[in-house]
């Protein structure tokens, strides 16, 4: 994706910051500002790295390496600050009851720790979906990727309609309320929050439940021109892509992100608060991307995979990806969401072919420099990997 990025738009005229840029970020990033969001949310500010400034979509995400407890982990967090102010790089993080890093972030990442990060990576961006009409419908904290292009649209003042709709447990619980309030009052965003109950101190006198066609129709009675954009809970997905197909909603148009928090994991894999995108399209890209004959022979199929760092040889079958048939035969790969999205078990390909079915955790450049991430890679013949 870093090949198709635009500079963000700021004023007229030559860039004074002109060489100041970069298109990623691999390395130590310094916290310089906590601040509270509601209860139970936080906005975590970093300086760009090294005094340059980051190009990245809106909704993009950056992929953090933290040591909790004396343990490396890894987890993707959406940029939530807007390209149009690339001095400021912010996350807003949930806290998890019961989680790993989330509460960690919360207790004792402070102003002036560094931590580690690399990025950009993600596609769920309105950059990549030009429209006249935008729909965001969020949930949690997944209004973070929607309000990274809000404050996109609203700071290049484009002339995009835009309706939001956003879903929170109870008046405490609403992300960035006040803001949302300015973004309507001053740009003209239409914005509707639903809440399904009252807080302790305040009667929500909104929208009330959960979001439902009656909801949708009201506050978007339009939907089936506008673009859009959903981001939350993976049942909040599940409930919003069953609304859309039934008001008729052109599925070539809605684009998914899904956050999965530390609380929620069943799987036993260490993802938290990752993002996954979905906008219909296979997101493959991968240097046998072009091999279309990859059919029930390489199923079938046994092939050598050599991991040359750690001089070990292993079988991996044409079902497999690479990161399983490595821990299969005891070797430890560095590794976080298992879907291609964070870029954590990223690696170089030294010999061989594979098929890399990934979903945004690696750019084309760094493909055609011969890296894959092996979470979603299966062999096509006999490979060597640097590992």
């Amino acid at each position: 994706m870093t090949d198709m990025l635009v500079r963000p738009a700021t004023r007229a005229g030559a860039d004074p910051r002109e060489g100041a840029w970069t298109d990623t970020i691999d390395g130590p990033l310094t916290c310089t500002a906590v601040v509270d969001v509601t209860h139970d949310v936080r906005t975590f500010t970093f300086a760009p790295p090294a005094g340059r400034l980051l190009r990245f979509l809106p909704g993009q995400y950056l992929t953090f390496s933290f040591v909790v407890d004396g343990r490396p982990v890894s987890r993707c967090y959406t940029i939530s600050s807007a390209p149009t102010r690339p001095e400021l790089l912010e996350i807003t993080v949930k806290r998890v009851p019961g989680g790993v890093v989330s509460p960690w972030l919360h207790e004792h990442l402070r102003p002036g720790d560094v931590v580690e990060a690399s990025g950009p990576c993600g596609q769920f961006s309105h950059e990549l979906h030009p429209a006249d009409s935008h729909l965001f419908l969020t949930a949690g904290s997944g209004i973070t990727p929607a309000m990274s292009m809000l404050r996109t649209l609203c700071d290049t003042g484009a002339a995009a309609d835009v309706v939001l709709v956003h879903c929170a447990r109870t008046p405490d619980d609403i992300v960035y309320r006040s803001e949302l309030a300015q973004l309507s009052a001053r740009h003209g965003v239409a914005v509707a929050v639903l809440c399904e109950e009252d807080s302790p101190g305040e009667h929500w006198d909104g929208l009330r439940g959960r979001l439902d066609a009656a909801a949708l129709r009201q506050v978007a009675p339009d939907l089936r021109r506008r673009e859009v954009f959903t981001c939350g809970p993976p049942p909040f997905m599940a409930a919003v892509r069953e609304l859309l197909e039934g008001e008729g909603g052109d599925p070539r148009r809605a684009h998914e992100e899904s956050f999965v928090l530390e609380g929620a994991m069943s799987t036993g894999r260490s993802t938290a608060d990752d993002p996954s995108t979905t906008d219909g399209r296979a997101a493959a890209d991968s240097r046998a991307a072009a091999d279309d004959h990859v059919g029930a022979d390489r199923v079938a199929a046994t092939y050598r995979l050599e991991l040359r760092r750690s001089g070990r040889v292993v079988e991996c079958d044409g079902e497999s990806t690479i990161l399983e048939a490595a821990l299969r035969a005891g070797v430890t790969l560095p590794s976080s969401c298992e879907e291609g999205m964070c870029g954590t078990c990223k690696l170089t390909l030294l010999d061989g072919r594979v098929d890399m079915q990934h979903a945004g955790g690696i750019r084309p450049r760094e493909v055609a420099q011969g890296k894959i991430l092996p979470c979603c890679s299966t062999p096509l013949e006999d490979v060597v990997v640097d590992a």
